[in-house]
């Protein structure tokens, strides 16, 4: 029945898959965009190259982004409980989503720097720029849009990953869909959190890419 507490539940629902989506990418960014940078950067054909970092880091990307996110999720309780305390709830959900997202993330700012001129980066080399300089001022301000694009997939993927959580009480919209709309049979509920979630990756894209277009066309 559609009453007041069913109403903030579903509200409330919404705010916590936020919450868990944009906290974990931001944190899926603080260990995904070195990542991604070093394996560019010491890649055979980047500016410093090093075969045993830049195959270190490409094994332990490849080898995380095969695991399933809910095999993940199991696997790191261990982890989780050390650092948050718990091995369930939205905060608790916020370890495996940071690290399933990581490497997610890395591959994206990867591709994204490689789309960059090389023509570019050796003007800047010839010009004495150093390594940081290019990384910064260079690669990372001539990709920004590619990044931001990317960024904005990398939040609709998160947010999916935040739904899954919820068949071991991640919380959020997708523990409410669980937990009435498969155990309890409420169909109806099941069906809003659904709208509910595609809204958000339709808003979270939405404002992404208006971003993303604003910032292309500046740079032109």
């Amino acid at each position: 029945m559609w009453d007041n507490a069913t109403i903030m539940m579903l509200v409330e629902g919404t705010f916590v898959t936020l919450y868990m989506t944009l906290l974990s990418t931001f944190m899926g960014y603080v260990l995904g965009l070195p990542m991604g940078i070093a394996l560019v950067i010491t890649a055979p054909k980047g500016l410093r190259p090093n075969k045993i970092i830049y195959k270190i880091l490409d094994v332990i990307v490849n080898i995380v982004r095969s695991i399933p996110f809910l095999i993940l999720l199991i696997l790191v309780i261990p982890l989780t409980r050390i650092i948050v305390g718990q091995s369930y709830g939205p905060t608790a959900t916020i370890v495996p989503l940071t690290l399933a997202a990581a490497p997610f993330i890395a591959r994206m700012v990867e591709s994204s720097l490689l789309e960059v001129d090389p023509g570019v980066i050796e003007a800047a080399q010839s010009m004495g720029a150093n390594i940081w300089t290019i990384i910064w001022k260079v690669m990372l301000a001539e990709s920004r849009t590619s990044l931001l694009v990317n960024g904005t997939i990398a939040l609709g993927t998160i947010l999916g990953y935040s739904a899954m959580a919820g068949a071991v009480g991640g919380g959020g919209l997708g523990d409410i869909a669980i937990r009435y709309g498969y155990y309890r049979y409420q169909t109806d509920i099941m069906l809003v959190t659904v709208v509910l979630l595609v809204l958000l990756v339709q808003l979270l894209q939405y404002i992404g890419m208006t971003i993303s277009k604003k910032l292309d066309k500046r740079t032109r």
